[in-house]
């Protein structure tokens, strides 16, 4: 007994000393970390090593200490650091990444590689993390072959590669004419033929010509360019074409320019026409990669981007096309949607719609495209919010819709498809300006029922199964216009698409309005479309076709109409577990027990496959509805 109280004495001890020394060890690992938001990276490696000597086992100030000695570019003592981490927590993500980034400042690329892996094992979730890591291990390995192979080249004397050289000396003249430089900007532009003379462009601080040559800096700066600066500032938009074209570096190393990130909006949004397309062509070249678009989001304001690339709907030559290209591309970018909500209501939306409704003075084929990036930015559920909520752009829909059905040429078609496919992603939304334009929404598709494009109809389908839903009024007057017998003409001709769309339409419809379901009774005969949405292997569609026949067998008749077909088989089969949506099996479920309800004979077939189970089953759905 009194050992085991000696030894209960010594861990009390033991857990009192040691959270003396836990409090020791945080208080120094704040202090450090004063001192690394400071720069003060000695003093920080100070405190995290007097920290570690209170508490050796303190994984916290092992990563601390390795982030400091990385900025020392003291890269062996960080991966030290971070191995006695890992002995700390050996699923310690910090303690990977910053082994990774020590391991890539050595060039030990498979080292860094491996380090990266290991956070995608530990945590699947850190995927963008370990993707945006790896491709800095690539970047940075093909950045040292290339340098490498540049450098051969030179010392073989290869004459490319000397005047690549020879022309940057001659650039680095101080105090020379305009004219001087612009010619010479034109004869390097011409001697870059391939990667080698791009690393050596890079290599010999090609870059730094706007940054070290003020007459350079002056031209292309110059808010009113002059004949001779309009010249030279053309001359380097296609200088860097050259060097940044597939070379992901120099694209890189271009952006961290101050006076490039600063000029590039005021030369897109530029009155100079050549100076327009030469920056648009450039920034292709950023948009069209990943990692072109990431330095875009990473260096530009791009909330300005959207109104100026969407402003050049109105040209009339390739600019059109490139800034739509360019707007594409850059909406695969979660970061660029982020930015695209700050202005949306306030700049954005109020140029869109004026897009909109000036369909005839723009250019079509771009206008089009413009459309259907603003419905891809529709998969942001706050700019689809915002835009739900705009009247104006609903107006501008409408009054687009309109003009383009009434001209009917393939541009205008074009402009027309667009625009309904991002009226379908807005009617994702619910909220009261639907609400109020529902009628005329639903007119408007209904009209377009009879246009001889089927992607129009289709899409006219679309609309109206999104729209139907959010008024009544808009049901009425859809019935009234014989939305019925349009929706069996499309089921008949068949469709995937068309046929989801058509028959959610129809179910909506049946649902509340009784002369719906009169009129489907009498536009499909016995069923027969209804019957073969049933057997569909699309089970929205059957879900759909089950509901519809559920709601009209309330119409006299309709059940008998059914008794020498195989519907029991079929709505038992989906009710009995066939279907893998619950809703499906409801839906099959209930059209069953209607069914036995108006046409008691129905039971008999019910009885001989065994499925008076699921009928009573079904009975609590019956009542329920």
């Amino acid at each position: 007994d009194g050992f085991l109280a000696i030894l209960e004495k010594d861990a009390k001890e033991r857990a009192k000393r040691r959270k003396r020394n836990e409090h020791l060890a945080n208080a120094l690992k704040e202090k450090g970390n004063d001192a690394f938001r400071k720069g003060d990276y000695v003093i920080a490696i100070q405190r995290y090593t007097e920290g570690l000597e209170i508490l050796k086992d303190k994984q916290e100030l092992y990563t601390n200490r390795a982030q400091a000695y990385l900025k020392m570019q003291e890269y062996e003592k960080a991966i030290n650091d971070c191995e006695w981490a890992l002995k700390c927590n050996e699923k310690c993500i910090k303690a990977y990444f910053l082994m990774g980034k020590a391991h890539l400042a050595l060039k030990h690329f498979s080292e860094s590689r491996q380090c990266y892996e290991k956070i995608s094992q530990i945590d699947p979730q850190k995927e963008s993390l370990f993707k945006d890591c790896m491709n800095e291990v690539n970047l940075e390995e093909k950045r040292m072959k290339d340098e490498e192979r540049a450098m051969k080249e030179v010392e073989s004397g290869k004459l490319a590669a000397l005047s690549i050289k020879e022309l940057l000396q001659k650039l680095d003249r101080p105090d020379q004419n305009i004219l001087y430089y612009t010619g010479g900007i034109r004869l390097l532009t011409g001697a870059i033929k391939d990667c080698t003379e791009q690393t050596l462009f890079r290599t010999n601080n090609g870059f730094s010509i706007l940054k070290d040559n003020e007459v350079v800096r002056r031209g292309f700066c110059a808010e009113r360019k002059n004949a001779a600066e309009v010249d030279l500032s053309v001359s380097l938009l296609f200088l860097w074409q050259a060097v940044c074209t597939g070379n992901e570096e120099n694209q890189r190393l271009l952006l961290t320019y101050p006076d490039v990130n600063a000029q590039l909006p005021k030369l897109l949004s530029s009155g100079v026409l050549e100076i327009q397309k030469q920056t648009l062509a450039l920034i292709s070249l950023y948009s069209e990669n990943e990692n072109g678009r990431r330095l875009l989001v990473r260096h530009q304001d791009l909330t300005k981007w959207l109104q100026i690339l969407m402003m050049l709907v109105n040209s009339t030559d390739a600019r059109a096309s490139s800034a739509m290209n360019i707007l594409s591309n850059l909406t695969e970018e979660e970061r660029f949607k982020t930015q695209c909500r700050l202005m949306l209501s306030t700049s954005v939306l109020p140029l869109f719609t004026q897009l909109l409704t000036s369909v005839k003075l723009v250019n079509q084929a771009a206008l089009a495209r413009c459309i259907g990036i603003m419905g891809n930015l529709c998969a942001d559920v706050v700019i689809r919010m915002q835009m739900a909520k705009c009247k104006e752009c609903w107006q501008a829909c409408l009054k687009l819709v309109d003009e383009c059905f009434d001209v009917g040429t393939p541009k205008y078609q074009e402009c027309l498809f667009a625009v309904l496919g991002l009226m379908m992603n807005l009617l994702l939304e619910s909220n009261g300006i639907i609400q109020h334009f529902a009628v005329d929404i639903s007119g408007k598709c209904m009209s377009l029922l009879r246009e001889k494009d089927g992607r129009i109809v289709t899409r006219a389908i679309g609309v109206l199964s999104r729209i139907l839903p959010a008024s009544l009024s808009a049901v009425e007057e859809a019935v009234k216009g014989g939305v019925v017998k349009k929706m069996i003409k499309f089921l008949k001709a068949g469709g995937q698409i068309a046929s989801n769309y058509g028959i959610k339409t129809l179910s909506i419809c049946t649902r509340s309005n009784r002369q719906a379901q009169e009129d489907l009774v009498k536009s499909d005969k016995k069923f027969s479309v209804l019957m073969k949405l049933l057997e569909s292997e699309n089970e929205i569609i059957v879900g759909n076709a089950a509901f519809c026949l559920g709601q009209c067998l309330v119409v006299p008749g309709a059940a008998t109409s059914l008794l020498n077909s195989n519907v029991v088989m079929i709505l038992l089969k989906h009710a009995g577990g066939d279907a893998t949506r619950t809703s499906v099996q409801e839906n099959a479920a209930i059209a069953l027990g209607k069914l036995c309800v108006a046409e008691p004979r129905h039971i008999v077939q019910l009885r001989k496959l065994n499925g008076l189970a699921i009928l009573n089953s079904s009975m609590k759905y019956v009542h329920s509805t």
